[in-house]
């Protein structure tokens, strides 16, 4: 009797895991959702990325991937063959739903927090509800910091300007001064933080 109750608990749980399989592989990606990327031959490569509002997320080696529309399954193919050239045979790639999308919230919320997009190499991408007031470098360490990939030189801000559409990028040197925005520059809703991953010898 023990062995037909405990066969059957591990058929109803492969049922389950199938079906959230089913649901993750027919999934369309928007952009907010946060996905799990992992690369069998290179675990250095494994991360957490945020799909942003164009639709697309950052890794490296890469650079710029287009998600948004696709399905988890479409995407891994298209990492693994855009990482092919760095590799001896095509590798081993992985995309999972790490978290979907929560949206933008109510206009009471809109008002009492300010909600941020972070991506690329620090600790933690993803959307930050902020308090107003926020800066740019408290929003790096509300993201966990930098991962050891992070070009800390050329941290960008992209704001776009709700009247034209155009997205402004803005830059920031963690590691000093330069010609570009400093790291008191308070952030707005909406905004969008990009941590490069670091060029060779950079």
């Amino acid at each position: 009797m023990h062995t037909v109750i405990k066969s059957f608990l591990i058929f109803v749980a492969a049922v389950v895991a199938a079906t959230g399989a089913f649901a993750q592989s027919s999934y369309r990606i928007q952009p907010g959702d946060a996905l799990q990327v992992e690369v069998l031959e290179d675990a250095s490569l494994n991360r957490t990325v945020l799909v942003l509002p164009d639709g697309s997320f950052s890794f490296p080696l890469i650079g710029s991937v287009q998600a948004s529309g696709r399905t988890t399954n479409t995407v891994q193919s298209a990492l693994s063959s855009s990482l092919a050239p760095n590799f001896n045979t095509p590798p081993t790639v992985f995309v999972s739903i790490a978290s979907l999308s929560q949206g933008t919230g109510t206009a009471s919320s809109s008002l009492q927090t300010v909600d941020v997009f972070v991506m690329g190499e620090v600790a933690a991408p993803g959307r930050i509800a902020t308090e107003p007031g926020t800066t740019i470098l408290q929003i790096l360490a509300e993201a966990g910091g930098f991962t050891r990939f992070a070009a800390q030189k050329r941290v960008e801000l992209r704001r776009t300007d709700k009247k034209s559409g155009t997205v402004n990028k803005f830059l920031y040197n963690y590691k000093g001064t330069g010609g570009g925005i400093n790291g008191s520059t308070v952030l707005k809703s909406g905004d969008v933080v990009v941590v490069p991953a670091r060029r060779l010898f950079e």
